[in-house]
């Protein structure tokens, strides 16, 4: 009999999961469960949680090989369609960074061709939209769902999890206080008022965008520089973005694509490093780091002392310019030699040898001791943030269209700051001032999850009570514990995969998640056992 296999939640994770399956030669039968109302598009990407103005920071060049690249697909649309979304149809490229919502029909539209695919190659495909698993339950034959109506008859061989993002529930938003962007701030009217947002990466500059497109448009001058026109009436809207630092994230900048291989931090040097210090080598690493970028930009190396550097200060020395200078005024040079950079082409070394390490220095993660994590985390984690969190160009443009029409500020708190929050506002005591918000959007972006957050009553018994505080998942991500989940339930929601892969977000790391999780392998082997009870 055909293997009958579930995806629960069909968003990029699901599509390339799928993707990989239906190259089976063997038929499969496999059932789609999706919360949203079309399967395809993901929360990311969808009309409940984006606007046009919120653009997405990954290009076609990017996105990982599906039946149509983003920019084939967008050459086949009408130019009518494209204009509708803001994006000019002449001018249409590989790198152009486009409207979320329009990338959600991309994913859409992808996912039906793979149900083409899939019928011709003999799979069986239903699809549930609109149904919410609310349990998971393995058991010795088999893996059975909860829905919200009623536990479902059918037993699957294997259920793969790719439910992604997880955001507190609306009922914890208040008339003054969100927990997070998507908890029911795109359906509110927000009144023009003091408007406090925590944090300045890309989920804290959605939330300002959201608020900022209730108020006012953004306009093209005379000198096409980009403006925002406030609505009439909307005078005592004021935006306040905050984090310890106060620094905003940088525009995307040019790299060949694929990535260039390293010349110094090599699969085989890490394997060599591995093998001397299998629990501690945090230094070990952090060296490798220091030839990389010396080998590739010895200029910017001597400049901020980083032959000096430990893995310690790195995060200090790198990020000590920008907190000296006014965050908006760094914006406005670093926007000016990143546009430079693209239209010559031209890569700045230690910008793409820190991209192309952040994934290889996280591979090594799982192997650290304690000691090495929390310092990894204080130190390279944040150059490494900084680094792949790039925003498009447009971004930029917008929050110093925003600066400049007075409406938005950006706040550092430093490393002591109170907040209070009542119903009458909240309030943020930072640096000896008091900063006072009639509301307040908490938009640090997604968390890591833990075993006591699933979703899945049953499944995070087991895994309680088999000690897994934090789910663990072997190279094809099935899970090694409990028992009765031993190549039976795949965990492929990316919340609950960033307690050890803390990079692992975007299109690319879904891509990577649902190609491992699609090649149905055999169970986990001894091997994986014995190396998470060794890890533990």
């Amino acid at each position: 009999m055909a293997q009958h296999i579930a995806i629960v939640g069909m968003g990029p994770t699901g599509i390339y999961s799928l993707q990989s399956l239906i190259e089976h030669s063997e038929p499969l039968s496999i059932s789609v469960f999706e919360t949203g109302a079309q399967a395809g598009i993901g929360m990311p990407y969808s009309a409940d949680t984006c606007r046009k103005s919120m653009l997405a920071n990954i290009a076609s060049i990017e996105i990982p090989q599906l039946p149509q690249s983003y920019l084939g697909w967008m050459n086949g649309l009408p130019k009518a369609i494209l204009r509708g979304f803001g994006v000019d149809p002449d001018r249409l490229d590989d790198r152009q960074f486009t409207p979320r919502l329009l990338l959600g029909q991309y994913f859409r539209s992808q996912f039906i061709e793979l149900l083409h695919l899939a019928e011709g190659r003999g799979h069986v495909i239903h699809i549930h939209e609109e149904t919410t698993i609310t349990d998971v339950i393995p058991g010795k034959v088999g893996v059975r769902l909860a829905d919200a109506v009623a536990l479902r008859d059918e037993r699957f061989d294997r259920v793969i999890l790719s439910t992604g993002h997880v955001w507190p529930d609306e009922e914890d938003s208040t008339d003054t206080y969100y927990p997070s962007p998507w908890t029911g701030l795109f359906d509110t009217d927000i009144a023009a008022a003091r408007i406090g947002i925590m944090g300045t990466s890309l989920s804290s500059i959605d939330a300002a965008m959201a608020v900022a497109g209730q108020h006012g448009v953004f306009t093209r001058g005379i000198g096409r520089e980009l403006c925002f026109d406030l609505a009439e009436g909307s005078e005592a809207l004021s935006i306040t973005m905050m984090s310890r630092s106060g620094i905003l994230p940088e525009a995307d900048f040019f790299c060949p694509i694929p990535y260039e291989p390293l010349s110094v931090m090599t699969d085989e040097a890490l394997e060599a490093l591995r093998a001397k210090a299998p629990r501690g080598h945090l230094d070990a690493l952090f060296a490798l780091f220091q030839a990389e970028i010396i080998a590739d930009d010895p200029d910017w190396a001597r400049e901020v002392g980083l032959q000096a550097a430990t893995a310690d200060d790195i995060a200090d020395l790198y990020f000590a310019d920008r907190l000296r200078r006014d965050p908006f005024k760094w914006a406005a040079c670093n926007l000016m030699e990143v546009e430079q950079n693209k239209a010559q082409q031209r890569t700045v070394g230690w910008r793409y040898a820190i991209l192309r390490m952040h994934e290889k220095i996280e591979a090594m993660l799982p192997d650290f001791s304690d000691e090495d994590r929390t310092r990894f985390d204080a130190g390279l984690k944040r150059v490494f943030v900084d680094n792949y969190a790039a925003i498009p160009s447009e971004t930029i443009r917008r929050l110093l269209a925003l600066r400049d029409a007075g409406i938005l500020q950006v706040l550092p708190l430093g490393p002591d700051y109170e907040r209070e929050t009542s119903d009458n506002g909240t309030t943020i005591i930072a640096e000896g001032c008091t900063h006072h918000f009639d509301l307040f959007i908490d938009a640090r972006g997604q968390r890591a999850m833990t075993s006591d957050d699933l979703p899945f009553p049953t499944l995070k018994r087991l895994l309680l009570d088999a000690a897994c505080d934090v789910p663990r998942v072997a190279d094809d991500y099935s899970l090694l514990l409990p028992d009765l989940a031993l190549g039976q339930v795949a965990m492929g929601a990316i919340p609950y995969l960033m307690h050890d892969r803390p990079f692992v977000q975007g299109i690319t790391a879904a891509a990577e998640i649902g190609r491992a999780i699609g090649q149905l392998g055999r169970a986990p082997s001894l091997r994986h056992r014995v190396s998470y009870w060794l890890a533990a």
